[in-house]
């Protein structure tokens, strides 16, 4: 018979609950036939395998000594929660959305101290305002330093890859993912947040939940570079947006992209809804949903006639039909072209164990040298 693990049964049920699992999910998940298991498990009456116990730990995604603890250990998000309803924080965080924000930190603080060593400068622009100065003034600076004016031509595609260059030649790593890590069955739940920024005035960090629509996401961008403009850091979520940061944040994104001189110039009161954020898209260049949320914003049109249109888009995207595209396309949004060339660079140089670096980017060791040639094109 199979040693007994002596785990603690109240950490199953911790780690459970942690993972969004209920006693029958767990059960199918550790192919455990009866779901009586899993209840003796966790009131104590009998005890799993060590190989069990290791499943457990592996599924609800905890180290698994936690399991041995004799209380549940105290989690707190490194990051400020700026995500609010009825201006009330959200207090509910899921495990993938802490281990994707875990996950950047780690490549956040090797790229730091790689920076430190090469004694590169801080940046001026982090925090260089407050929720207190100008709206205008922010958006103008934002332009200014990623040197990528409003657009004149060119779709708002163009426009958002452009913008994503421009931050990253301003030394932001600009991160994008829809999924924790290279595992497509974590994927990251729009409905709990849309990115977050993390300030630093040596290597400061966006995240961009890319299970959003595309079309959101320019909007989510400029909304992170504000927070560091403000040397705020946070997670955000903007559909509650009652933070005093939010709110600033949301302000600027929206003068970036639809300046309101020219929105008030564009709208007719006389045409409708489509009509109107055609126009907008014609002539600035910036997708619809963003002409959209700056009507909200401005007040043209109401929250509840704004979200039935962001959701139209966001169900648009999610029923499109499409491989996994080029893997080191990906994993160069995920890890930042800009983190992604300086890991590469210190591991062909042999300055960093290929293993090292096929931990920190997701990348098998063999494959590092592809990636470097994938990142030169």
């Amino acid at each position: 018979m199979a040693e007994q693990a002596l785990i603690n049964p109240r950490i199953v049920t911790w780690a459970r609950h942690r993972a969004g699992l209920s006693e029958d999910s767990l059960a199918r998940k550790l192919n455990v036939k009866n779901v009586k298991k899993v209840i003796e498990w966790e009131s104590g009456e009998s005890r799993p395998t060590f190989k069990q116990a290791q499943n457990i730990a592996n599924i609800t995604s905890i180290p698994f000594g936690y399991l041995f603890l004799p209380e549940p250990p105290q989690e707190e998000l490194p990051i400020p929660d700026l995500r609010t309803v009825a201006n009330r924080h959200v207090d509910e965080v899921s495990v993938d959305m802490k281990e994707i924000i875990k996950q950047v930190m780690l490549k956040q603080e090797w790229y730091r101290d790689y920076l430190i060593k090469l004694e590169e400068p801080r940046l001026p622009f982090i925090g260089k305002y407050n929720v207190n100065d100008s709206v205008f003034d922010v958006a103008q600076d934002i332009r200014d330093t990623l040197g990528v004016p409003l657009p004149q031509k060119g779709s708002w595609e163009e426009y958002h890859r452009t913008l994503i260059k421009g931050a990253e030649q301003a030394r932001i790593l600009v991160m994008r993912s829809g999924i924790v890590g290279n595992n497509t069955h974590r994927k990251l739940q729009v409905s709990e947040f849309r990115g977050f920024a993390i300030s630093d005035d040596i290597a400061p960090v966006i995240f961009i939940n890319s299970s959003d629509a595309p079309t959101a996401r320019l909007f989510t961008l400029i909304h992170e570079l504000a927070h560091l403009w403000i040397g705020s850091s946070g997670i955000s979520d903007l559909e509650h947006s009652h933070a005093e940061e939010e709110k600033f944040c949301n302000a600027v994104a929206g003068e970036f992209l639809v300046p309101q001189e020219a929105f008030h110039r564009i709208w007719n009161p006389e045409l409708g809804l489509v009509t109107n954020l055609t126009e907008i898209n014609r002539q600035l260049h910036v997708s619809k949903l963003a002409a959209a949320k700056r009507a909200l914003d401005c007040r043209v049109i109401d929250a509840e006639t704004y979200w039935k249109y962001y959701r139209a888009e966001l169900n648009a995207f999610r029923n499109q039909k499409g491989g996994k595209g080029d893997f080191n396309i990906n994993a160069g949004a995920k890890n930042s072209k800009l983190l992604s060339s300086a890991v590469v660079a210190e591991a062909l140089s042999g300055r960093m164990l290929l293993r090292d670096a096929s931990n920190l980017l997701g990348i098998k060791p063999n494959n590092i040298k592809t990636y470097a040639r994938k990142l030169a094109l």
